[in-house]
């Protein structure tokens, strides 16, 4: 039997970890390669000493933060206001755009619910302070009254109105920068929103979960989202596809499916960004004939993850030419990676008995060193990553493909993982109307999106790297519920005309 390790060996293990770790670095730095960073908040205490010193940082956090969301609420609301409101015109107590913004900021502040909402963003000093950015705003509703608007509007209007804002930024070239190829990359994913056990909409998905002796239905809410998924780690979310069972064959009681909703989703990205040059980035769920030919016959670049059993003719046919194809392989360095890409052009895969779509397929293989937390010794790593590619690969494309595009698909992964855990609370049930429930769904798309634009301006570097996303978010709603601002500071700075500058 293992003996417990006391505290004096438990140092000395911490010890001989420390030296591999440095053995590592200076290890990789002989090989050029770049040591992974490390992702983390400063380890300090406060860095203000006075309480002006406190007011002063709060007051340019706060206006800094509403300057960029200003600079993109002309847009939006120039899309909010193109809802019908279908209230009585007499009986109007706040008005539409009111209401809209007041949902925004809800997720803008990562408000965890309806009533929290209620609770927290009518104190008086909340809406003194939210006055002098929005003078309009003369009172704040109760969150019910937000929800019964968004059960008699049509939701979808306030999905176009982030997207008419997301066109406006991509004509004045705020992401050329961060363009694969002159393309936008466009992250699709699914991704399951809430979950219940007896059904309360007709649109909702079933399954049948639980053990043979124990089995039950279920009914959830499944949605496609688009994003837009830059090599900086930027996601701007765009686009949300819902599954509906009323969309599936409910004769041969067939639901929808994610196919069905990325064919659906296909057709409103066309007729939204006509002539836009875009590189789709797909998991193995889309590596498949009908999804390449949309993605042909639409002029999209794409990148789809091939899986090792999925398309086992185009593995066949992959495996017989990367041999012979000598000419097809590139190894260079990236991080703290050894990488070593083969690729095969021109692979025909037959599908659907009769078509054919020339495919181009690309294999990764990475080797790294990592130091072992149970040994303290340094190991090798090793993982493989492959893709199917719409052009054909050479030395010159194969990194910008690879690693600049095709590995950021997982920015959307971690972006639904922001949404779930880090305060959007993209699982909630904000109502069980399926219209409201969407508005709101829209909603926090809107507040996610203005948030990432703040995150990513290049006046709040600092201001991240110091309180963190969240951290941020909770001083600046802690700041507008506390008597902070000044407000001759608020208004001169308002006031200043604002260039939104991505980093």
């Amino acid at each position: 039997m293992n003996k417990h390790p006391d505290k004096k060996t438990i140092n000395q293990m911490r010890i001989e970890k420390n030296k591999a770790q440095a053995t590592l670095r200076e290890k990789q730095i002989s090989e050029q390669l770049k040591s992974t960073p490390k992702i983390t908040l400063k380890n300090s205490t406060c860095e203000y000493k006075t309480v002006e010193e406190e007011t002063r940082a709060r007051n340019t956090i706060v206006t800094d933060q509403i300057r960029v969301i200003k600079s993109q609420l002309p847009g939006l609301l120039k899309g909010l206001t193109k809802i019908r409101d279908p209230r009585n015109p007499k009986k109007l107590k706040h008005k539409l755009t009111v209401l809209m913004i007041y949902g925004i900021f809800m997720f803008v502040f990562n408000v965890a619910s309806r009533r929290e909402a209620d609770r927290e963003m009518t104190m008086p000093v909340f809406l003194q302070n939210l006055k002098q950015f929005f003078p309009e705003i003369k009172q704040l509703p109760h969150n019910d009254t937000l929800m019964r608007l968004l059960t008699g509007i049509k939701v979808h209007q306030i999905e176009e109105a982030l997207i008419a804002c997301i066109q406006k930024l991509i004509r004045n070239k705020k992401f050329t920068r961060y363009l694969i190829d002159k393309h936008y990359p466009i992250a699709i994913d699914g991704t399951q929103k809430m979950v219940r056990d007896y059904i309360w909409s007709e649109e909702c998905q079933e399954r049948t979960v639980g053990k043979e002796n124990h089995k039950y239905k279920q009914y959830y809410v499944y949605v496609l989202e688009a994003s837009l998924a830059f090599q900086n780690g930027m996601t701007i979310p765009f686009m949300s596809e819902f599954l509906s069972y009323t969309e599936g064959d409910t004769d041969r009681k067939k639901q929808d499916c994610e196919t069905k909703a990325f064919k659906r989703l296909a057709i409103r990205l066309k007729s939204t960004f006509k002539r836009l040059p875009i590189m789709l980035l797909l998991d193995g769920l889309y590596a498949n004939g009908p999804v390449m030919e949309i993605c042909r016959n639409n002029r999209w670049d794409n990148m789809i993850v091939l899986k090792d059993d999925s398309l086992s003719t185009v593995w066949k046919e992959y495996d017989a030419l990367q041999c012979l194809e000598t000419k097809n392989h590139f190894n260079m360095k990236w991080g703290n990676r050894n990488q070593s890409f083969t690729w095969v052009n021109d692979i025909g895969y037959d599908y659907d008995g009769n078509k054919t779509q020339p495919i181009h397929v690309v294999v990764c293989k990475e080797t790294w060193e990592e130091v072992d937390k149970k040994s303290n010794e340094i190991v090798p790593k090793k993982s493989k990553h492959a893709w199917i590619s719409n052009k054909p690969l050479n030395k010159r494309n194969i990194h910008e493909r690879c690693n600049l595009a095709a590995r950021h698909r997982w920015n959307i992964e971690s972006e639904i993982l922001i949404q779930k855990h880090h305060g959007y609370q993209y699982e909630h049930c904000f109502s069980y109307d399926w219209t409201a429930m969407k508005g709101y769904h829209f909603l926090m798309r809107i507040g996610l999106m203005l948030n990432v634009l703040v995150q990513y301006s290049e006046c709040f570097i600092d201001v991240i790297k110091t309180f963190g996303r969240r951290g941020t978010i909770k001083l600046i709603f802690e700041t507008l519920k506390g008597p902070w601002l000044n407000a001759d500071y608020v208004k001169k700075q308002i006031e200043k005309p604002l260039q939104l500058r991505l980093i």
